[in-house]
């Protein structure tokens, strides 16, 4: 663990995850957009960059979890950033994004004598924290089996590959969120008609997830939307990520009319709402 790792993207993903590197031995240089967000790391022994190209070892790996494409283009494009990582040098990308955008940024960094490997991350902060994150890969094999270790200090329960191809592992992220966001909304309009009809929403959703629908996502979720805790559609992931599957659908020719439909009501918000 002696090796320094770069960490970008300081969210209420990326702090968790990072702290966890730390907590495991790593040594870490981590950047963020806002710099008052580096502050508990740096309290913790991180080091803070005053650019993304700052946090790069030549040669070394670097780890970005930034919210969109454009932000995570906005990284690699950076000054310095791919010449400093240079040959033999890594860029875990963890943030969902566009199969063509991983597909772009994997051609530049072989061109600069880099790799590229993509990691995009199934869970929430509360599940990184306790280290039961699950996490799709797609990358050169060398590059992989050098950042299995990393990976699993961050907190990854589960690593599954799915080849060396740029953008596999981000259509898993993405279609793996289209599902949850697909039975999370159901969850809702399921939970809603029960309400109104008179049955406890909470009585119904611990016997439906008990026996018919045991899945980790219908239980969790089940629970918040039953008890008002959470709604999905609250967030802006869930419409930027299907909007993504979308797209990647309306590339590829195929038809995706469920993912359009609903695209439609997250873009409408309440008015879509029972």
């Amino acid at each position: 663990m002696g090796e320094n790792i770069g960490f970008i993207g300081l969210g209420l993903l990326g702090m968790p995850v990072a702290a966890n590197l730390l907590q495991a031995g790593y040594a870490l240089t981590v950047y963020n957009r806002t710099p008052e967000k580096a502050e508990p790391l740096v309290a913790q022994g991180a080091l803070q960059a005053v650019r993304p190209a700052d946090t790069v070892t030549t040669g070394g790996i670097v780890v970005t979890l930034v919210w969109d494409d454009e932000a995570l283009e906005d990284v690699v494009k950076s000054e310095d950033f791919l010449e400093r990582l240079g040959m033999g040098g890594i860029h875990v990308s963890m943030s969902t994004v566009s199969p063509d955008t991983g597909r772009k940024l994997a051609d530049l960094h072989a061109r600069h004598g880099s790799v590229y490997v993509e990691a995009p991350i199934f869970g929430r902060p509360e599940a990184a924290a306790a280290r039961q994150l699950w996490i799709p890969i797609a990358g050169p094999k060398e590059a992989k089996e050098r950042v299995r270790p990393l990976l699993e200090a961050m907190g990854a329960k589960g690593i599954f590959d799915f080849g060396e191809e740029a953008g596999s592992a981000v259509i898993v992220k993405l279609i793996g969120n289209f599902l949850i966001v697909s039975a999370a909304r159901s969850l809702e309009e399921a939970l809603g008609i029960a309400e109104r009809g008179g049955v406890d929403p909470t009585a119904a959703v611990n016997m439906l997830t008990s026996t018919l629908f045991t899945a980790p996502i219908y239980q969790s979720y089940g629970k918040m939307i039953a008890e008002k805790s959470a709604a999905v559609s609250d967030s802006k992931i869930p419409q930027k990520d299907v909007g993504l599957l979308l797209s990647a659908a309306q590339s590829e020719q195929f038809p995706a009319p469920l993912a359009s439909l609903l695209l439609d009501m997250l873009e409408n918000g309440d008015r879509s709402r029972p």
